[in-house]
């Protein structure tokens, strides 16, 4: 039993959620709620964060789950609190990038984007295309909005990029407030009209659209990084961050992935489940198995077998595979299957019954489909009778 679940409510698992599902929940939340993508709300990608970095560590787990978020931020019972990441920094680590980490020239930010991939792709390997829009060094000025000599310090703001005003709340007692300079936006400086670049109207960067060729490996997972380094948007004085692309694997019909395995169900009928069978698998890179199951080795309702090296390629070593995992659903025949008289021959094939003593005072019942629906209106209805007043004899107080 945990004490509160706001952490687990945050990322939308429940309290028993495994190392991986955390991380798939962080990693689609994240994303959605990333300041780039959802500026209108930042302090839920805070909570985020913060969420995960306490489940994700198993101490900082322990002390949450047995004393809540009270306990975190007391350290538990020694009474130290834990020493927390920044919500961009937590981000970074997550998705390798880095950018307050790396030393070095001030970087721009990294661009994320989310790649949706079949399991098919990932099995097999493939190349996308992603168009994207990119922000570039204007090539007409070079970066400096207009001819040289036409950048100036804004004179509004100092070059400070900031505005401070002072406003008096009552007599003696004044506010400073600091805002973003309006004749600049907060860059200290401004081009004279006249001298300004035609192509990026002063702004210093324009846009252009990039292709870029998303190599696929074999095996890869869902959630997989793959970075193009420097093909970030571009601005003066700032090194290009990344274009981080993030792989969203999509739902298949048949195999479900664990790992380096894949799962799938299959419906067999009663004989063949008893009396053996062979079944084909159609492969995610087009092949087709045929599986045996001989006669007499039966197979139960929910028995798990599995066929070695036909699971995914292992990333970086794709002739090596998992295990392809069969999990059977025995299916029994409808009813009137067989007439009666031929059931004692069909008896005399099966395993014989248990023998059963019955008592003498025993009552006997029989069977019937269950139906909820019929036994709740029966329920409903024997209530309505009795708020009437004509549900059976009535006990009357006797009068002396």
């Amino acid at each position: 039993m945990v004490k509160e679940t706001a952490y687990y409510d945050i990322l939308g698992v429940k309290p028993n959620a495994t190392p991986d599902e955390l991380k798939k929940a962080y990693r689609k939340m994240a994303l959605k709620y990333h300041p780039d993508k959802n500026p209108d709300e930042p302090e839920k990608f805070k909570q985020i964060s913060q969420a995960y970095e306490v489940l994700s560590d198993a101490k900082k787990r322990e002390v949450y789950d047995r004393g809540g978020e009270e306990a975190i931020k007391g350290g538990g019972e020694g009474g130290h609190g834990f020493e927390f990441h920044s919500p961009m920094d937590i981000f970074d680590m997550f998705f390798g990038g880095g950018g307050s980490r790396r030393r070095g020239p001030k970087r721009g930010k990294d661009v994320i984007h989310q790649l949706k991939v079949s399991l098919e792709e990932l099995y097999n390997g493939a190349t996308r295309k992603l168009s994207l829009k990119k922000k570039v060094i204007c090539p007409k000025c070079e970066g400096r909005g207009g001819k040289e000599g036409a950048v100036e310090k804004c004179t509004n703001c100092r070059g400070t990029g900031m505005q401070v005003r002072i406003h008096q709340l009552m007599p003696g007692m004044v506010q400073q407030v600091q805002s973003v300079c309006g004749e600049c936006q907060g860059q200290g400086e401004r081009i004279n009209p006249k001298y300004r670049c035609k192509n990026c109207v002063g702004k210093k960067v324009t846009e252009e659209h990039k292709i870029l060729e998303v190599h696929i490996d074999k095996g890869m997972k869902d959630g997989e990084n793959i970075c193009f380094t420097g093909e970030g948007d571009q601005e003066p004085g700032l090194e290009p961050g990344d274009i981080q692309i993030i792989l969203d694997e999509k739902e298949h019909n048949v195999f479900k992935r664990h790992k380096d395995d894949l799962i799938m169900h299959m419906d067999l009928i009663l004989t063949e489940a008893l009396c053996g069978f062979q079944k084909t698998i159609d492969t995610l890179d087009g092949r087709v198995l045929v599986i045996t199951s001989l006669p007499g080795e039966v197979i139960k309702h929910g028995e798990v077998k599995c066929i070695l090296g036909e699971g995914m390629p292992y990333y970086k070593d794709p002739f090596t595979k998992g295990k392809l995992i069969i999990q059977f659903s025995v299916k029994f025949p409808e009813k009137g299957f067989i007439s009666p008289e031929k059931l004692p021959a069909l008896e005399q094939l099966l395993p014989p019954r248990e023998e059963v003593i019955i008592p003498d005072d025993a009552e006997e019942h029989t069977l019937i489909d269950y139906d909820p629906d019929t036994q709740n209106n029966r329920r409903r209805d024997v209530y309505e009778e009795d708020e009437d007043g004509t549900h059976g004899q009535r006990v009357q107080c006797a009068s002396h």
